[in-house]
C-alpha cells in the first residue's frame, strides 16, 4: 500500500477534520474514498438508478423535431 504526504492550509484542514469527525472514519479512508470518487470512470450506483425516473420526460428525438432544420452553412 502506498502512502502519501500532503499539505493544506489551515482552513482545509479545519474543513478535512469536520469531515472525517462527521464520517466516523480515519483521515486516509476519507481521502481515498474522495480520490476513488473523483477518479470514477462510470456513474455513481445512485446516478445510474435514476435513468427511466421521469417517465414524462421527452426523448432525445420528441425535442429534436420540433426544433425545425438548421441553416446552411457557408462553405470553406
Amino acid at each position: 500500500m502506498g502512502q502519501v504526504t500532503i499539505y493544506v492550509d489551515d482552513d482545509t484542514e479545519k474543513k478535512l477534520l469536520s469531515m472525517v469527525e462527521k464520517s466516523g472514519i480515519s483521515k486516509s479512508k476519507w481521502i481515498a474514498e474522495l480520490i476513488r470518487e473523483k477518479a470514477a470512470t462510470t456513474w455513481p450506483e445512485n446516478v445510474v438508478r435514476l435513468a427511466g425516473a421521469w417517465k414524462d420526460l421527452p426523448t432525445a428525438e420528441e425535442i429534436r423535431d420540433k426544433m425545425g432544420e438548421d441553416s446552411s452553412r457557408e462553405s470553406i
